[in-house]
């Protein structure tokens, strides 16, 4: 049986190398949790906090869900202590994703009747919202090279939409496929914007204060959920420099302007352990304004069923953070991905042609480098690839159906995968073959 050989410069490839994944710390927190587990139980009152090897709770174990409310609020300085139960533990972000979509929004009757994606977007995550039923009803807002997006036209889609298809309050005869006799009322919206808000994938880019709380604004007045990937804001590199703050989270300001009677809010922060600890623990959790809709999104028939996701994985991250290796692991992929962005803008510059963009790269894993409008991006990227060189094009980035032709001159650059050196040896091949291919 024959194996392909890895092509030794992938730039597509969204995950950590393997040598960073910090395999001593995940395997004396998981030691520390057996052996709790088999000596007392005394700590796990089976029902809000279960035994590791039980089925969870369905928002998951209440000491895990208080661990993650303190270490966020310690981080954002949050204005208040966040009651845990505004929390709700899942198996990653994808999972996060997909279960929001699920249990908020409907895609029949005219409902929920379009998905906001902000384009250029996470590659896969068209997935998530067609396998709900939302082929057709995909629409792209751009982000524009400063990091910030179009809300006119974000404000002026609503308000088209509005006017052929007036939004009224949603019963449950409006929703007879999903919602289930004898539970509580669902909370739908009708429209979802999709955001990265905080160093997004593919652009890098995030989003200013003045912007979340504009977006937030919008939402309560079109009733639209705003789902934040918020799985790289704590890759920030200018973490440790002086007056250091990490961008203000849009459920902290949801929560804190909320209006008086709203129970729900407009926001849910969809996080994810696996950008700051490791994938394969597929562990991440959904913070909301309020518990009623952390509750909503942990009232799905498989988590009532089954209970919270992963759930020993859960509380082996819980004992990360009460033993605070957390903050250590993070601080080593920022030191980590900090040099290796550095090396890129280095090479990019040394290395491509002159009058290419690059993003800022603050933080997270990608940059967004733009060649010259000339160079034929796509015939480069086949080239390249043939010479072990995987450039992530940015047609590769669309949202489903709503094309802004990303791929002309935009590839997508990760830091997560390659070493430095690895980084510039490939984009010095990228730079040659630009020189070989020509101009268009």
């Amino acid at each position: 049986m024959s194996h392909q050989k890895l092509a030794p410069y992938n730039f597509f490839k969204g995950h950590p190398s393997t040598d960073l994944l910090p395999m001593r710390e995940i395997l004396h927190a998981s030691q520390c949790v057996i052996r709790s587990f088999t000596k007392t139980m005394a700590h796990y009152d089976g029902r809000e906090n279960t035994h590791p090897m039980n089925y969870g709770p369905d928002l998951g174990n209440l000491e895990v869900r208080s661990l993650v409310a303190q270490w966020n609020d310690r981080l954002f300085k949050a204005k208040a202590p966040t009651d845990p139960n505004c929390i709700n533990l899942t198996n990653g972000a994808s999972f996060g994703l997909a279960n929001a979509i699920l249990q908020c929004t409907y895609p029949f009757n005219d409902i929920t009747k379009r998905i906001f994606v902000i384009s250029p977007t996470y590659f896969l995550v068209n997935s998530c919202f067609i396998d709900n039923g939302y082929s057709g009803k995909l629409k792209a807002i751009p982000e524009f090279d400063n990091g910030e997006i179009d809300i006119d036209s974000l404000v002026t889609e609503l308000e088209q939409i509005e006017k052929v298809t007036p939004s009224k309050p949603i019963t449950a005869e409006d929703i007879p496929k999903t919602q289930q006799p004898g539970k509580p009322m669902k909370k739908i919206y009708n429209y979802v914007l999709y955001v990265v808000p905080t160093f997004s994938n593919p652009k890098g880019g995030s989003l200013s204060l003045e912007t979340k709380l504009r977006l937030i604004n919008i939402a309560r007045k079109f009733n639209m959920l705003i789902i934040c990937d918020d799985v790289y804001e704590l890759l920030d590199f200018k973490a440790g420099t002086d007056g250091f703050e990490y961008h203000k989270r849009m459920v902290y300001l949801d929560r804190e302007t909320l209006p008086e009677g709203e129970i729900y809010g407009n926001v849910i922060s969809n996080a994810t352990f696996s950008k700051i600890v490791g994938p394969g623990l597929r562990v991440g959790w959904q913070e909301t304004a309020t518990p009623h809709l952390a509750l909503a999104l942990a009232s799905g028939g498989a988590v009532l069923s089954g209970g919270t996701p992963s759930h020993l994985n859960t509380v082996i991250v819980g004992e990360l953070l009460r033993n605070g290796e957390i903050d250590n692991i993070v601080s080593n992929f920022v030191h980590v991905y900090r040099e290796r962005a550095s090396a890129l803008k280095r090479a990019v510059l040394r290395y491509l042609p002159r009058g290419t963009k690059i993003s800022p790269v603050d933080g997270g894993y990608f940059s967004w480098v733009t060649l010259p409008p000339e160079y034929d991006n796509l015939k480069i990227a086949q080239e390249c690839a043939k010479r072990g060189v995987i450039l992530a094009t940015g047609d590769n980035f669309e949202v489903s159906g709503d094309s802004l032709e990303w791929g002309k001159h935009g590839v997508r650059l990760s830091v997560s995968y390659m070493s430095s050196q690895d980084i510039d040896e490939g984009i010095n091949i990228w730079g040659d073959v630009c020189k070989e291919v020509g101009r268009a």
